[in-house]
């Protein structure tokens, strides 16, 4: 019966993912990356690539506001990590090392020539740095879209909590492939638990600053979010990860070496301390935030801050243009071998 019901569960799964598929069609490539497959959306000519790399729980298409600008002066990929948007559930536990690891063998398979200039927003950021410490001769330059830091405190259960303080002392787990660690379909109880939600809080909607984004494009957004889990979460090895980084970056600083790079800050600001939080602690961890963020141009001895102005935490919708105008610069370092102009971009 168990048996039975697992069996129905994956094809309701199927099913569910062929329709969303024949709905909005992907409009990339999906690519066989060792019997799964990830979305790679893959627009403009002209090299090094472009690899756009999207923050927790963001999409592709929420690049749609910079691709297109990219793509005039270069190949760009946008594409959806293992389980969200059109790309399949990938291998467990999911991990950095094994983002970049998938996103290495898709754009291998994809025939997406290296080396590639990675632009990551928020957790994308500490991607592209796992990234360009396992694949270095693939990486041509790096932009840092208000990246998470490795020693960073979050929000977690109504506490501040500095995330690699809580690193078990298990080490993070190797890449696995679909025969060593497949995903488990989702049970009944994490789709019931998804349809609670929805009764709780609402269905999903477009609140900002996505609703920058196309018509169109919210639409998708809207459609994807309302789907319900094709896999278990699995466990999160993120505290151990960051606490890795952190002692990574402590014997080698400047990690990236001589490769252009552009760290994207945004404007200053805290907002409102969230329940429970002291005023004075917020302002204290949000001004520790904002210098992590700084010392980023530490990684490379050829590196410059930007800082956007009328920018929140998604700069590549509140101000497209700077993150094209970053990228471009990078591009422009990487194709030529020359030093970033250390004026601001503003």
């Amino acid at each position: 019966m168990k048996i039975a019901a697992t069996a129905f569960l994956m094809l309701l799964s199927v099913v569910a993912l062929a329709n969303q598929k024949n709905r909005y069609p992907p409009p990339g490539k999906l690519i066989d990356i060792g019997g799964y497959r990830l979305h790679l959306n893959c627009t403009g000519n002209k090299g090094p690539a472009v690899v756009l790399i999207a923050g927790s729980g963001d999409f592709s298409f929420d690049w749609s506001l910079v691709q297109p600008g990219i793509a005039q002066f270069a190949r760009v990929c946008s594409y959806d990590r293992a389980g969200t948007g059109w790309s399949d559930p990938g291998p467990t536990p999911r991990s950095m090392r094994q983002e970049a690891f998938e996103l290495h063998t898709a754009l291998k398979s994809a025939h997406i020539k290296a080396p590639y200039v990675l632009v990551g927003h928020s957790l994308g950021g500490l991607v592209a740095r796992v990234y360009a410490e396992q694949y270095p001769k693939e990486v041509a330059g790096v932009v840092l879209v208000d990246s998470t830091h490795e020693d960073t405190t979050l929000m977690l259960q109504g506490k501040l909590v500095r995330m690699r303080e809580l690193a078990r002392p298990d080490p993070v787990p190797s890449v696995q492939t679909m025969k060593t660690s497949p995903p488990v379909t989702a049970t009944k109880e994490d789709l019931d638990q998804f349809e609670s939600n929805l009764k709780s809080f609402g269905a999903p909607k477009i609140g900002a600053p996505f609703d920058k984004l196309p018509a169109s494009v919210q639409e998708i957004r809207l459609w994807f979010l309302s789907q319900p889990p094709r896999a278990r979460g699995g466990n999160s090895f993120l505290a151990e990860e960051l606490r890795e980084m952190y002692q990574a970056r402590a014997r080698t600083p400047c990690q990236l070496g001589n490769l252009p790079l552009v760290v994207l800050l945004t404007k200053p600001g805290y907002g409102k301390p969230p329940p429970g939080i002291d005023a004075d602690e917020w302002k204290r961890v949000n001004e520790e935030k904002r210098q992590q963020k700084i010392e980023f141009t530490k990684l490379s001895r050829n590196s410059k801050l930007v800082v956007a102005e009328k920018s929140g935490h998604h700069v590549h919708l509140d101000e497209p243009q700077v993150v094209i105008d970053a990228v471009h610069e990078v591009v422009e370092a990487a194709r030529h071998r020359r030093i970033l102009n250390v004026k601001q971009i503003s």
